[in-house]
């Protein structure tokens, strides 16, 4: 068996050759397993720390009866829902198991061998996953002060040139794009390169400058606006997110989407938690201290950060992260380290309830001192 090592991944696509997995935020099981701990504190993954709203539970909880049966595959319910909710025909809808099985479908409806994509640097790593697995060439734009660039985006646009991907706002930075911003872009762009704009985070801006990417659709047919319930809406474990796109896309894309690709469970919780406003309210309250409590954290601690407008807050260490990461489990405390995003000194922290926060505060303080001493 040792005389064939390698022999598969030699079998495999070339864009698969050089890849590695997607590695998310640490499970707590895991480290509940590793440390025998238990009480931990995730800040990882930016989860709402609320988790789902009680009446979407309940709704879950009766919809066991139906787990024999496949759900709707054309997701009938929810589409008409988000339709009334976005103010934009079905058709133009195309509902995913998770934002990523979205960006998965567009990457294969229009991305390989002699096209591009183009990205930020330290954008969220799947759209380079998608780019390179997909045999397609990838094009890195450095940014300016964490911003992506998007004049020197046009410059670098080539006849290869299918996808941009844009998220609004950025994981793991945080940071922006504004209207001013992107509108001029969006004008610039020829018509026959998509623009990918990555909302799964838009329910936390607070900005009369934050674009709408789905006002912004209605005028650039080029536009695919992707959208989830993982983050806002406390849904991450059910796995379900959308797009809003020409519906000539949504089309291609259908053709490519599994069968059955959103689970019942996830049908009935997305369709309940978009009538939950008071929740959502809620948890952008939730965010918006913790937001303030870790800044003023990471300021008494004399670390720098970059501004964010997500539900995390991305801090710089001033030196190599890792070491403090591991001694942030040691006590219990989950974050991310985030060198395969390019920042090897730097910690991505989600914004938890406010123990959790503290907590953090408390351990971060506690090991940062035992580094000086």
């Amino acid at each position: 068996m040792n005389s064939k090592s390698g022999f598969f991944l030699r079998l495999a696509q070339s864009g698969l050759q050089n890849l590695s997995p997607y590695k998310p935020g640490k499970p707590i099981e895991e480290l509940e397993r590793e440390t025998g701990k238990v009480d931990l504190v995730k800040l990882a993954s930016n989860e709402n720390p609320l988790g789902p709203p009680s009446r979407v539970l309940a709704a879950i909880s009766r919809e066991h009866g139906n787990l024999a049966r496949y759900p709707d595959g054309g997701a009938f319910y929810l589409k008409q829902k988000l339709s009334e909710k976005l103010g934009v025909p079905p058709e133009m809808i195309t509902l995913g198991n998770g934002s990523n099985d979205v960006l998965e479908m567009l990457a294969r409806a229009f991305l390989g061998p002699g096209t591009e994509a183009i990205v930020s640097e330290h954008c969220f790593v799947v759209y380079p996953l998608l780019t390179k697995a997909l045999g397609a060439d990838l094009v890195e734009i450095q940014t300016s002060d964490f911003q992506p660039d998007l004049d020197r985006t046009l410059k670098s646009i080539s006849e290869k040139t299918r996808m941009i991907f844009l998220a609004n706002p950025n994981n793991p930075t945080g940071t922006w794009i504004s209207k001013e911003e992107i509108i001029p872009f969006m004008n610039n762009l020829p018509s026959s390169i998509l623009v990918v704009l990555d909302e799964a985070y838009y329910e936390y801006v607070n900005s009369q400058h934050y674009p709408n990417g789905i006002d912004l659709q209605r005028d650039y047919e080029n536009l695919i606006v992707t959208r989830t319930f993982s983050k806002a809406y406390g849904l991450a474990g059910l796995r379900i997110g959308y797009s809003v796109s020409n519906p000539e896309i949504a089309d291609l894309m259908n053709r490519i989407r599994q069968p059955f690709n959103v689970n019942s469970l996830s049908l009935v919780a997305a369709s309940l938690a978009l009538d939950e406003m008071d929740f959502l309210s809620e948890s952008i309250s939730i965010n918006n201290d913790g937001m303030k409590f870790l800044e003023q954290t990471f300021s008494r601690l004399d670390l720098q950060y970059i501004p964010s407008a997500g539900n995390f807050l991305t801090v710089d260490l001033g030196q190599n992260a890792l070491p403090i990461y591991e001694l942030l489990l040691q006590k219990g405390i989950i974050v991310r380290p985030i060198g395969v995003y390019g920042l090897p000194n730097h910690l991505r922290v989600s914004i938890g309830l406010p123990r959790e926060n503290e907590r953090f505060s408390v351990a971060l303080a506690e090991v940062l001192n035992n580094f000086q001493s």
